[in-house]
């Protein structure tokens, strides 16, 4: 089983759709106006933006965060919660052994709560 499409709350559809196409760095590959709707490719997953859903707390895993959320922040982009680690990989329980995740909280466009993810090798730190 494979998570295919996550759907995530808007009410400016073109606001949300420059917000997340400026965020994931690629345009959408699908918009439907009526009923609102966009779609972005996130690897094999589908980023739903519709009017009519709920809220939904993303985690995206980027390269180089700390590089990500500057850019973000010269952007213009809210900041919630600075680059800190939250977990050190010791087994591959949560992912790959060896490694330090690191998150950082943005609000996007519509001021959902987005997670970013990083992994560091411990030998980074």
């Amino acid at each position: 089983m494979e998570l295919w499409q996550i759907a995530q709350r808007v009410e400016d559809l073109d606001r949300a759709s420059a917000f997340y196409q400026m965020l994931l760095g690629e345009a959408p590959v699908g918009r439907f106006d009526p009923p609102g709707l966009v779609f972005f490719r996130l690897g094999p997953t589908r980023l739903l933006l519709d009017r009519a859903a709920p809220p939904a707390l993303l985690y995206l895993r980027i390269p180089h965060l700390e590089n990500a959320v500057e850019r973000l922040r010269a952007s213009g982009v809210d900041i919630d919660t600075e680059p800190h680690v939250i977990f050190h990989h010791e087994n591959e329980t949560l992912g790959p052994a060896g490694n330090d995740e690191w998150q950082a909280f943005i609000r996007d466009s519509e001021d959902n709560l987005v997670g970013l993810v990083s992994l560091t090798s411990h030998q980074s730190r």
